[in-house]
């Protein structure tokens, strides 16, 4: 059975006017819900949640179901388009560990992010033979932002990143996080050219806007405020119906944002295996 979470969030708390409002997540996720349709998904079987829905308890509880509920063979998609941050991970022994990932739900300024942690949690549980496609339209760093000339028919009157600004605390451990994480030789260092990055042990397929030291940008595509990775990932799906390899689907991706000049290079995670397999499967 497929199945799907659909998560995009445009208005961040306060309801309304005020916060760190987006303009395109709403469309991209209605563009995911449907060319999810088109791939085979049953349109009772995708849950959506915008806006004031999508706090971080409905996000995580229906996540959980999502995962508890499934059974091998299934073919699961958690798909979020909105603000991204990066935030300190403090272990058990409140020393600094690197930096983690996350998302922000609706309520996020008095909830919290959702973090890698909290995904992995989450996660650990899936069962053997189940398929997930995790695929994030955010961003994580706000240290590539910078406007660019599409050099096409576009309205770059609105342009703006998917990022939230980290707190201090977290900001002071970014500037240094270079410098930490010398002293731990097994850290995996960035890299920064376009790669299929094969993660060993992982039972789930990441695909992310951007890589993590860049931004994922949304404007105006066609009349329609857009996320450009979500615009052309869609695009590539519908017109494939979904029969596509993912290392082909990630390729295509990569080049219809070098095409348009956009200043984010998409990156997918997953064992070496997944790459060579149609997505969904």
């Amino acid at each position: 059975m497929k199945k799907a979470l659909v998560v995009g969030i445009n208005d961040y708390a306060p309801i309304g006017s005020g916060g760190p409002d987006l303009n395109g997540c709403v469309n991209d996720a209605r563009d995911m819900a449907n060319t999810l349709v088109i791939c085979g998904f049953n349109p009772a079987k995708i849950k959506i949640l915008t806006n004031q829905n999508a706090t971080r308890a409905n996000i995580l509880n229906y996540l959980k179901a999502l995962v508890n509920s499934s059974i091998k063979g299934d073919s699961l998609v958690f798909y979020y388009s909105g603000h991204g941050t990066r935030v300190a991970n403090i272990g058990a022994d409140l020393e600094i560990d690197g930096l983690d990932e996350a998302i922000c739900p609706h309520d996020y300024a008095s909830a919290g992010v959702i973090r890698d942690d909290d995904f992995k949690a989450v996660l650990s549980k899936m069962k053997a033979g189940v398929n997930l496609e995790v695929i994030f339209d955010c961003c994580h760093s706000g240290t590539g932002t910078r406007k660019m000339d599409l050099g096409l028919d576009l309205e770059l009157s609105y342009e703006t990143p998917r990022f939230i600004p980290p707190m201090l605390e977290d900001e002071f451990y970014m500037t240094y996080a270079s410098e930490m994480q010398s002293s731990k030789a097994s850290k995996k260092t960035t890299s920064m050219t376009k790669a299929l990055i094969p993660v060993a042990g992982m039972n789930h397929t990441l695909w992310a806007a951007s890589k993590d030291n860049q931004v994922s940008m949304e404007g105006n595509m066609s009349g329609q405020i857009r996320g450009y990775f979500t615009y052309h990932f869609c695009k590539i799906l519908r017109a494939t119906n979904g029969n596509i390899v993912r290392k082909t689907l990630d390729k295509q991706v990569a080049i219809a944002l070098a095409a348009m000049g956009a200043a984010q290079l998409n990156q997918t995670e997953s064992i070496t295996a997944e790459f060579s397999q149609k997505i969904f499967s």
